[in-house]
């Protein structure tokens, strides 16, 4: 006797449709990361816009690039060359925990007053300055020059808080202009959206490691965004082949049987009829 089929209907099993479901919830967040490779890829490539258009640009004076202080936009005006004319002001910061080619140390954040009054801060530069030594290091950092200077910078945005740290003496977390400039005390109005990464200065002095220019690379975002694409697929294989292989197990029986009555039924089309079938015939008739 057949045995009966079961074909796919376990594929309707609780097992199976919480697999289906796990299935589907996994894709939802391949494709919620790949999505956000695609975004950090594309904000890569907006800065990469950002330095051809500023980076190698003629200078401009800050009051042409910038005529409110408040007046930053990060798509028009980082990593765009200004020109300043004043003088230094005797109230260095340092921002601490700051990246630089000989580990971590600490930049050098100085308020620069303008010939028309206003203040804007210049990062002179990197210097080895770091932990329980970072006050002592005042007393050797490089010194500006004085009296008025011309100084040509990059400009950069004023960066947020840190959450959990904050300005300690003089000291910041962070370069982020409005806490500098309560912890400078300076007076007058500041350039608030953003400060200057020091290129030149005339008379020229000594200043901290100034950073290259940044790399031109939009990084692995494409590859790593396809990357999730591709775990879904193979993890739609994958529940494809254990469904196929499920089926296989359930109906084999049922499969065999019906493959070796389609054999004997072949069989006998091909000898033709036995004489007990030619003997039932002539009853029957």
């Amino acid at each position: 006797m057949t045995e009966a089929r079961v074909g796919w209907s376990f594929l309707y099993s609780k097992r199976w449709i919480g697999y289906f479901a796990l299935l589907v919830v996994f894709a939802i967040a391949c494709v919620y990361l790949g999505n956000w490779q695609f975004d950090r890829r594309a904000q890569a490539r907006d800065e990469i816009s950002r330095i051809d258009r500023n980076y190698g640009a003629d200078p401009v004076p800050i009051a042409e690039a910038l005529p409110h202080p408040t007046d930053f936009d990060i798509d028009e005006h980082k990593w765009l060359t200004v020109t300043l004319e004043g003088s230094y002001e005797d109230s260095a910061v340092l921002s601490r925990n700051r990246p630089g080619p000989d580990g971590v140390g600490a930049d050098i954040i100085v308020p620069f007053r303008t010939t028309d009054g206003k203040v804007f801060f210049v990062d002179r530069g990197w210097v080895a300055a770091s932990g329980t030594d970072i006050e002592d290091a005042f007393a050797t950092l490089p010194q500006p020059p004085a009296g008025t200077v011309e100084v040509v910078t990059r400009l950069r945005a004023s960066e947020p808080e840190v959450d959990g740290r904050s300005s300690a003496g003089r000291t910041v977390a962070s370069i982020n202009v409005p806490e500098i400039a309560e912890v400078t005390g300076v007076q007058g109005e500041v350039y608030s959206g953003a400060y200057g990464m020091l290129v030149s200065e005339t008379p020229a002095a000594e200043h901290g490691v100034l950073p290259p220019k940044p790399e031109r690379d939009e990084g692995p975002h494409l590859s790593y965004a396809l990357q999730w694409y591709v775990f879904i697929l193979i993890a739609a294989i994958g529940v494809a082949y254990a469904a196929r292989q499920e089926y296989k197990n359930l109906n084999a029986g049922s499969d065999e049987v019906r493959e070796m009555e389609e054999k004997s039924h072949a069989r006998k089309r091909r000898r033709g009829p036995s004489d007990a079938d030619v003997e039932d015939a002539l009853l029957d008739a």
